[in-house]
């Protein structure tokens, strides 16, 4: 039997993925209903600058919008903001407000909130949303010092951001170092020393045993205080409105490799909430990136449109920090060792230069590059084809 064309999509979650998922509905045709939800009151914004440009106030709310709000009529999408869904039905999403929204085709995209320490005070900072960054600014502002819990994305940036802005900064990481686990103990040591060759003070394997107002006091008796806080040690899947659905939702929601939520009808998933089935991985892998999110959004938007599914992508992460670019493209917790490519930062040479091959055994899974853009750039094609270290090398000769 032929499956009921669908008539109306109701996307949950009105960040990257969602605004993504939309425009490939759109872009493959789909000419039916489309309703956003999401619960901040702004229009879909992009979340890198909120670390960045935004922290240092080199722009203004306006510049991370991901679309000028008079193109929505034109995209043909209806939006409810400042709306949360608060639980799920087959085919029916009921909001904060009590309403009932139904819909043929349902795709979460929910995102992350900022995971937060036990007993952790309101006056405590976290950054992952729009008023995050600019309360975070606004007593920036105003400060001379500033604490961060966490070297990971958030942690690093911000520490950058706030050391051009010249306040002192010491980052405490539970971790031996920074990136341990996604990178390894070499390529987290390069993260370890863009923190300290910057001026931040960075002390690792520390753990966070509660606060004193907003001092922070550690597993080793010590304690830290400084004018501002930051906690940036991760994010939760924002699946809790879920929770009742019968739906598995511990490490995020389980897809196939199309975005379909497993066990559910008419459910898709894209973006820091999903975990899609990685055909190299053999396992469902959880990514929390933006390239990640936009391919996914993709994917759905053509899935549900009927349109032709976008090829599979190389996993790619960046992050700006410290005047460089650190970039990554591939699967590096699946490398059994690396080697060096380009530069001498394995050596205790600068860190900007640096380009490593991260193999599994003799095949290349990954390559990772701090301020060497150009230079990764080349090793993509080499990692979605797993190439053999012979030819590895024989491109970083080329490239010398």
């Amino acid at each position: 039997m032929r499956a009921a064309p669908v008539q109306h999509v109701l996307v949950v979650g009105a960040g990257l993925g969602g605004l993504r998922t939309v425009e490939a509905l759109r872009a493959n045709g789909y000419d039916g209903r489309i309703s956003l939800v999401g619960d901040e009151p702004h229009l879909p914004y992009d979340r890198p600058p909120l670390s960045k440009q935004l922290l240092a106030g080199s722009w203004e709310p306006d510049r991370v919008r991901l679309r000028a709000e008079d193109t929505y009529d034109d995209l043909g999408v209806r939006t409810y903001l400042g709306t949360r869904a608060v639980d799920w039905r087959p085919g029916q999403v009921v909001l904060d407000d009590g309403a009932t929204m139904y819909a043929d085709a349902i795709v979460v995209a929910t995102g992350l909130s900022a995971r937060r320490l036990p007993g952790q005070p309101d006056s405590v900072f976290t950054l992952r949303t729009l008023d995050d960054s600019l309360a975070l600014r606004a007593a920036l502002d105003k400060a001379s010092s500033l604490a961060i819990v966490g070297a990971g994305f958030v942690g690093a940036e911000v520490a950058s951001t706030a050391r051009d802005r010249g306040i002192e900064v010491t980052v405490l990481e539970a971790l031996s170092v920074p990136f341990a686990r996604a990178l390894g103990e070499e390529l987290g040591g390069l993260c370890a020393r863009l923190l300290t060759e910057s001026g931040a003070t960075l002390r690792t394997g520390v753990g966070i045993d509660g606060f004193d107002g907003d001092t922070l006091l550690l597993a080793d008796g010590d304690r830290v205080d400084a004018d501002v806080t930051l906690v940036g040690i991760g994010g939760v899947p924002r699946l809790e409105w879920l929770s009742d659905s019968g739906i598995d939702v511990t490490g995020g929601l389980v897809c196939d490799a199309a975005g379909r939520v497993e066990g559910a009808e008419a459910l898709w998933a894209v973006g820091d909430v999903a975990a899609w089935h990685d055909d190299v991985a053999g396992r469902p892998v959880r990514r929390e990136h933006w390239t990640n999110t936009v391919e996914q959004a993709a994917a759905v938007g053509a899935a549900i449109a009927g349109g032709e599914a976008p090829p599979p992508a190389v996993p790619y992460f960046w992050s700006d920090q410290f005047g460089m670019k650190v970039q990554l493209f591939g699967r590096p917790t699946e490398a059994t060792r690396r080697i060096p490519l380009h530069g001498d930062g394995l050596d205790g040479g600068p860190v900007k230069g640096t380009v490593v091959g991260l193999l599994r055994d003799d095949t290349l899974v990954a390559v990772a590059g701090f301020g060497a853009a150009r230079r990764v750039a080349r090793y993509r094609a080499l990692v979605a084809a797993g190439v053999g270290l012979a030819e590895v090398e024989e491109l970083a000769r080329t490239l010398a």
